[in-house]
């Protein structure tokens, strides 16, 4: 079976949670150490990381999580059209002007001119197309991959793809999938040897927030969203030399807006506050996100005790890991012998149970979310999984069996 249209997991309408994965098609790395050259390639994360907070403070999607490895990216995102049915048209062609200035003389200048946006205002069939863009996840992934690749391209003096493909995209039906995804990516690094616990993986959502927490700030990569005045503009390209112009595009590329912001600072919340209308957009007022509204019932302290309990029973490089000729079963195994992976930490069944999720298997799955889930176009309950299948014109998902089991009761 090919991978359905996005139009199919998703409409432009809705809002909708994604867990997104591209991968690098050559062997040389993403970022880390290429075995094969011995080259260092560790600085672009950094590249990654920060043109990923940048878009998030331009388009209308939450940035949920995200992990960034050696030849690959994960991130949770979550569509916001309503959050962008509240902007202004004139903020709304700024943003887009920010990113896509389109064959302009002042493309060069990294800002939009008040002319630009009275052209785009001036097409309104133009804008509504651009509207709706703000918040379509192919459209800010393509602004994250794309230049990357140039980047990359231009460093190791080659030309041609520098991503595998289109990005595989699995749509979260429920919280106990968006729970068990969010926590696989945020222990990637720790599956693949590279940390023993969340607090030692940086590039990652964990990590950022646990930074955070300790008061750890950084330069906000987010875009101004300002026009200057045209006349301004020319006065620049007229008194100002190709060498100015270029240094002036990289102190406004280090900090864009002279702010710095905790280190999670553009990160979706973690905890939904339960007091707030589901409705209520909850749009973003300081320039770095789209929204404040959270994505799981349960607090960070309970996200992050139920995260290093996970990491402590399986991460292979912790003493105490549970990493033996057991870990090769199959997950379908796993799920029909009930192999339990230890009690969760006090606090946090409750939350399990409350999600309806079985205590006893919430490692596995976890760990193994891409055994369970990973060929499958959607990852949640069976319930939500089946009705997502209907939607998209199926009888039924992949993995819908294995979620039947792992999720074996209702939630409360």
């Amino acid at each position: 079976m090919g991978r359905p249209k996005r139009a199919e997991q998703w409409t432009p309408g809705e809002i909708a949670i994604v867990h997104c994965v591209q991968r690098c098609v050559r062997r040389a790395f993403l970022a880390g150490v290429d075995p094969l050259s011995g080259q260092d390639y560790s600085y672009r994360r950094e590249w990654i990381r920060r043109r990923l907070e940048a878009l998030a403070s331009v388009f209308g999607i939450d940035v949920l999580t995200y992990a960034i490895m050696s030849n690959h990216l994960h991130v949770i995102l979550r569509t916001r059209p309503d959050v962008v049915a509240q902007w202004s048209d004139r903020e709304v062609a700024i943003r887009w002007l920010r990113l896509f200035p389109g064959h302009r003389l002042e493309e060069h200048l990294g800002e939009p001119t008040d002319s630009d946006v009275a052209a785009l205002l001036a097409d309104p069939q133009r804008l509504d197309t651009v509207r709706r863009r703000l918040s379509d996840i192919s459209w800010l992934m393509r602004a994250l991959c794309e230049p990357i690749a140039r980047m990359a391209n231009r460093q190791d003096n080659v030309t041609g793809r520098f991503w595998e493909g289109r990005f595989k995209a699995q749509r979260l039906t429920d919280e106990a999938g968006l729970l068990a995804c969010a926590m696989y990516v945020d222990l990637n690094p720790v599956r693949a040897a590279m940390a023993s616990q969340p607090s030692q993986a940086p590039f990652t959502s964990a990590y950022d927030r646990i930074q955070a927490q300790q008061g750890q700030t950084i330069a906000s990569a987010a875009y101004p969203i300002r026009s200057i005045p045209t006349e301004q503009a020319g006065e620049i390209l007229r008194t100002h030399t190709s060498a100015q112009i270029k240094q002036r595009k990289q102190r406004q590329r280090r900090n864009p807006t002279g702010q710095r912001i905790a280190r999670d600072g553009w990160l979706a919340p973690l905890s939904a506050d339960a007091s707030i209308s589901a409705a209520d957009p909850q749009v973003h007022r300081g320039g770095v996100r789209a929204s404040d509204k959270g994505f799981l019932m349960l607090s960070w302290e309970e996200y992050r005790k139920l995260l290093e309990w996970v990491a402590a029973q399986k991460s292979p490089l912790s003493g105490h890991g549970r990493q033996s000729a057991d870990s090769t079963k199959s997950a379908e195994s796993a799920v029909n012998s009930g192999e339990a992976s230890g009690k969760p930490p006090a606090g946090v069944q409750g939350v399990l149970a409350k999600l309806g999720i079985d205590a006893g298997l919430w490692c596995d799955v976890v760990w193994n979310f891409g055994r369970y889930f990973g060929r499958s176009t959607c990852a949640g309950r069976s319930e939500s999984m089946s009705r997502h299948a209907e939607r998209t014109g199926r009888r039924w998902a992949r993995g819908q069996r294995l979620a039947d089991q792992c999720f074996s009761s209702p939630p409360t």
